[in-house]
């Protein structure tokens, strides 16, 4: 029943040789200049020799204003960055695996004590866990800059030998707070109507096709954000008709935003001392208030159910919707469940994170038999204890101590 996952694909000419992705992950291994470092190489060639159909790299900004408040987010707004990134792709392609990278702006979620500069959005909401000020609202030539600084890293991400790139259009992030009609309240043509709040993807496709036109070009969404007025399935499928008649190669669908708390990584437990431990709001809160407001921070960040495959009805929604790939991400585990997706046809591919950070080989793993579920638990700590350090896995457990490198 399996074995149809392990037969190369082909996503726009590039060869898969099965269909599980390691999705797009923030490792936290840039240096200062926003560059691959030679850890970031290993880690990504311990994923390639592990048995991933394709690496999608964490998400690297197209400029300044955009970066993550997050430690050691890759960058790829210069020139200057090109021959490290060279470095990177080369490596990974010893092992015959496809390398995409992902290019982002952060918007509203990120902090200007660490991008220098104000925040930005399509409209001055106050973000609720960013909260520190209000973004100012794109201007039109703004929003041109943007467009043009993501057609510029599409170019030099090719020039670096990726095999292609993937706009970040979820969980919150710039171009999700167009598309999103709960932080998008413009009134002008890149706000109010699908189209309208569409145009800025809509233009970065337009203009990168016009220079590149066979470079392929992904996308990942948001099925569904959780906000009033926001992101919902019906809206997605629009959205994702829109990307196609656009030239877009293949979707990739996800789910939720940062303020919705652990909706886009779910799982049973609320990892709150992890919170309190690595994250820039919470670490530095005295003992006390800790446990005071510990039941309150435990019942906002709670999950929503399910915790497993729960992008997959959103994602079949829109398979139905559209002649292009589809990706789902989101608490597919289990070669079974994976499986299961793919030949019930409500998926192409599946893509994982968490899986690949506590065992990079797992793709391996599942082809030769050697295990059928993946060791996550989904306790999540990995992505809070981010904001300490380097990906890694805890397990359920956190260190005794560790130094707090949050910014």
């Amino acid at each position: 029943m399996t074995r149809p996952l392990f037969v190369p694909a082909n996503i726009a000419g590039i060869t898969l040789q099965n269909r599980i992705i390691r999705s797009a992950t923030h490792e936290s291994m840039a240096d200062e200049a926003g560059a691959p470092t030679e850890a970031l190489e290993k880690l990504y060639v311990k994923v390639a020799k592990g048995g991933a159909g394709a690496i999608i790299t964490g998400y690297a900004g197209i400029q300044q204003d955009g970066k993550s408040s997050l430690l050691n987010m890759l960058m790829i707004n210069r020139d200057e960055l090109i021959p490290s990134y060279r470095k990177l792709t080369d490596k990974v392609h010893e092992h015959g695996v496809p390398v995409i990278l992902q290019i982002a702006h952060c918007g509203r979620q990120t902090r200007s004590a660490v991008t220098g500069l104000p925040t930005v959005a399509p409209s001055p909401l106050k973000d609720f866990i960013f909260n520190e000020e209000t973004p100012h609202a794109l201007e039109e030539h703004e929003i041109e800059t943007i467009i043009d600084n993501f057609v510029a890293a599409a170019e030099r991400a090719k020039k670096a030998g990726f095999d292609g790139i993937q706009l970040h259009l979820a969980h919150g992030y710039l171009l999700a707070q167009f598309l999103s009609g709960y932080t998008n309240r413009r009134k002008d043509r890149w706000g109010g109507s699908t189209e309208n709040r569409f145009r800025i993807v809509s233009e970065i496709m337009d203009r990168i096709r016009k220079r590149q036109d066979n470079f392929p070009v992904l996308a990942k969404i948001n099925a569904y954000d959780g906000r009033s007025g926001g992101m919902r399935i019906e809206e997605a499928v629009k959205i994702s008709r829109l990307l196609e008649s656009s030239g877009c190669d293949a979707i990739e669908v996800s789910s939720g935003v940062v303020e919705e708390g652990l909706s886009i990584m779910r799982g049973p437990e609320p990892p709150v001392k992890a919170l309190f431990q690595s994250s820039f709001r919470f670490s530095t809160m005295p003992a006390m208030l800790k446990r005071l407001s510990a039941p309150f921070i435990t019942f906002a960040m709670r999950s929503p159910k399910p915790y497993r495959a729960y992008n997959l009805e959103a994602a079949n929604a829109i398979k139905q919707a559209v002649s292009i790939p589809v990706i789902t991400v989101g608490g597919l585990h289990e070669l079974t469940e994976i499986a299961s997706a793919i030949e019930s046809g409500s998926t192409d591919y599946v893509s994982m994170s968490r899986p690949f950070i506590i065992e990079p080989d797992i793709v391996s793993k599942f082809s030769t038999g050697k295990q059928n579920t993946s060791r996550c638990i989904m306790c999540n700590y990995c992505a809070l204890m981010i904001e300490s350090g380097n990906v890694t896995c805890y397990y359920g457990k956190l260190p005794a101590c560790s130094e707090n490198k949050s910014r």
